[in-house]
């Protein structure tokens, strides 16, 4: 009989920890909806804010969940200087109007070793129906302790990166 490897024995609790984490994450959306047939099309973009005409399509970030105020404040950071790299109009004050808002939550694990950034963005309409999901992990180097403690300026701006790329892709649609 074979004696599992260190890395398997490692790497399956923290496979289950990662779907657990991600399984509690998307229950944090405000209203439960029913799974959408796998056929069924990502909802094309139907504008449901108001669109100034001179700024177009506007997005509102709203306060990121689970995040602490620092990684959050940097994590804003870089998404408006992605969002400007990818033409994408933000909206900055918290309250205004814009033509979707995006819901942010965001989770770290991690070991002595490594660790594991999980974010998730839900873009919604002005009733709070999700229209996208945005989703990921970024790996994060160790720390004993917070997790947080390892997630460095690299790692949020691949997370704002890929997340702008994302929503220009699904306003382009």
């Amino acid at each position: 009989m074979q004696t599992p490897s260190r890395s398997n024995r490692f790497f399956y609790p923290r496979f289950v920890a990662g779907l657990l984490l991600a399984a509690g994450l998307a229950a944090c959306q405000a209203t439960p909806q029913p799974p959408n047939p796998v056929s069924t099309p990502t909802p094309v973009p139907a504008l449901s804010g108001p669109v100034d005409p001179e700024e177009g399509v506007t997005l509102a970030f709203e306060p990121f969940t689970g995040a602490p105020g620092n990684i959050a404040d940097e994590l804003s950071e870089f998404i408006g200087s992605e969002a400007r790299k990818q033409g994408i109009t933000l909206v900055r004050r918290i309250g205004a109007a814009a033509t979707y808002r995006v819901n942010g939550y965001l989770s770290a694990t991690g070991q002595p070793s490594n660790g594991t950034v999980f974010y998730v963005f839900d873009i919604v309409d002005s009733s709070g129906r999700r229209l996208k999901r945005i989703s990921g992990t970024e790996a994060t180097g160790g720390a004993s302790g917070d997790p947080w403690q390892s997630v460095n300026s690299g790692t949020l701006s691949r997370i704002a990166n890929r997340s702008m790329v994302e929503i220009k892709a699904w306003l382009n649609r």
